[in-house]
């Protein structure tokens, strides 16, 4: 049967999806918040026994926190770009000082590609022939950076900012309900749960069985998650003794 009838576009474009342009923040915003805000309320828990404060401090960790990572997320993916607007700007000036290397230079990188010799000529010619698209060749090429970004550095910082908000909220519910000790507990297993359902929701995209990448996020930021609540228990063990 022809390959078309199969073909479904949508299959072909993850690099155009939600998960695909903002997957970085949304799994490291929500892990994060939730590794953290847990090691925090363990210690505020465990130190106050106090219903009140141990909630007051949650939700105020989590507005400061998402806050703070919001802004980092904006301030250094805007000075990122503007880093790479000035190299880009700079071999720009290369490409009309000295277009001759700067052909010879696009050639060699098409052949270390893998394109024959004859192909990589025909194309550096080509693309001496047009600056914007030598100098499109060679940012992607020779610097790496990639001219057209598919990401908005605003609305990257606004998905962090919400995804470590809920990562943050997995942690705090059991106090909302619970008893102290007992939330101390199950605030673990819940931000487990948490970092569990998050990998199987990103193995979608990843490819990965469900099972094995939901296990595996669980694994990792369980690792964190556990040596935090394990030293908050020793340094309440050897103040209060």
């Amino acid at each position: 049967m022809p390959i078309h009838e199969h073909y479904n576009p949508n299959f072909f474009h993850h690099q155009h999806s939600f998960a695909y342009i903002y997957g970085r923040e949304i799994v490291f915003g929500m892990q994060d918040g939730m590794v953290s805000l847990l090691g925090a309320l363990t210690g505020i828990a465990v130190g106050s026994q106090d219903h009140f404060i141990i909630v007051l401090s949650g939700f105020s960790i989590i507005f400061t926190a998402s806050l703070s990572m919001a802004i980092g997320t904006f301030n250094s993916l805007s000075t990122e770009r503007k880093i790479e607007n000035r190299i880009i700007d700079e071999e720009k000036e290369e490409i009309e000082k000295s277009p001759i290397e700067e052909k010879e230079e696009v050639e060699e990188l098409f052949v270390e590609d893998g394109w024959p010799k004859d192909v990589a000529e025909k194309m550096a010619e080509c693309a001496a022939r047009d600056n914007r698209l030598m100098l499109q060749e060679m940012s992607y090429r020779e610097l790496g950076i990639f001219s057209k970004k598919l990401y908005n550095p605003i609305h990257k910082s606004i998905v962090m900012f919400f995804s470590w908000m809920l990562g943050g909220l997995f942690p705090l519910i059991p106090y909302l309900f619970l008893p102290v000790n007992m939330a101390i507990k199950i605030s673990v297993v819940t931000a487990l749960l948490g970092l569990f359902v998050l990998g199987s929701a990103m193995s979608k995209f990843t490819k990965q069985k469900i099972s094995r990448a939901g296990l595996e996020m669980a694994l990792i930021g369980g690792t964190a998650m556990i040596s935090g609540f394990i030293i908050g228990q020793l340094v309440d063990f050897f103040v209060q003794h």
